[in-house]
């Protein structure tokens, strides 16, 4: 029975409170009659969360939180006390960041970037703001081309900053990426380059041939909603490429030589037509 995560446990007993669950180890913990689902019985494997309730006990839940222990998150603060700010996180109890926790003052109402860990001292989950220390710096088991799942963090000059799989930091740059993007989004993307400083670069469109081929029946699709003709050429700026297709100016003159190579266009001084 794991503190922080969902955890398959079966049904012991039923009670006026609630049902007992246990694990292989025979121990048990307390789901609450509102949280059972109907035609629960004695015996029947359910999954739950596990966490410490306001008065400190362990307890189940059904309802699924918006992270889990040793995972990231984008949290709004509920409520800030003399105690820390409280976040909302999905159940019944709100998660506290302690002050020492947090990089200047939360502000309620507004969300940040934490991480969910356990208090060794207390056995209390709580989150924090410090997140850099629980992101993984050295060992790098991701492989270039890799599909991959981003938690959008912080823009700066260079670009966004990402959470990859959960455990590693990396970097969108700024020149490659085509839609609005916001702290907290959770996309999919693609591991573009792991430097020899161990720094990561990520793309949300995939590299190499298969990219070019994405990027081709974009230009495709366009051709075909504007009636076979768009005002589109290599002398184009890359900032009308990027708004009309979403793309680099790189990436959309080899797409447009891939298909003028298969004779599916024709390139003309004021645009693209499809053949």
């Amino acid at each position: 029975m794991i503190i922080g995560q969902i955890n398959r446990l079966r049904i012991d007993r039923m009670t006026s409170p609630g049902a007992y669950l246990t694990d292989t180890d025979g121990n048990d913990v307390l789901l609450p009659s509102k949280y059972i689902p109907p035609r629960s019985k004695i015996g029947n494997n359910i999954e739950v969360f596990i966490y410490r309730d306001s008065e400190d006990r362990v307890i189940a839940t059904t309802l699924t939180p918006f992270i889990k222990l040793n995972e990231f998150g984008f949290l709004k603060v509920k409520d800030v006390t003399k105690f820390g700010a409280f976040l909302d996180w999905g159940i019944e109890k709100d998660l506290l960041v302690p002050f020492r926790e947090q990089i200047g003052k939360m502000i309620q109402g507004k969300s940040y970037l934490v991480y969910l860990y356990l208090d060794e001292q207390t056995q209390r989950l709580v989150a924090t703001q410090k997140i850099k220390s629980y992101l993984e710096k050295e060992k790098i088991l991701l492989e270039e081309g890799a599909e991959v799942n981003l938690l959008i963090g912080e823009t700066t000059e260079l670009g966004t900053k990402v959470i990859i799989e959960n455990k590693y930091e990396g970097l969108l740059f700024k020149n490659e990426v085509f839609e609005d993007l916001l702290i907290g989004d959770r996309v999919k993307g693609y591991v573009k380059k792991i430097r020899e400083d161990k720094k990561i670069d990520v793309s949300l469109q995939k590299t190499g041939l298969e990219n070019l081929e994405a990027g081709a029946q974009k230009i495709m699709d366009l051709l075909d909603e504007e009636d076979g003709f768009v005002n589109l050429s290599d002398k184009s700026s890359p900032e009308e490429i990027q708004f009309m297709l979403q793309m680099s100016k790189k990436n959309f003159k080899r797409s447009l030589g891939i298909l003028y190579k298969k004779r599916l266009v024709l390139i003309e001084n004021s645009g693209i037509r499809k053949l």
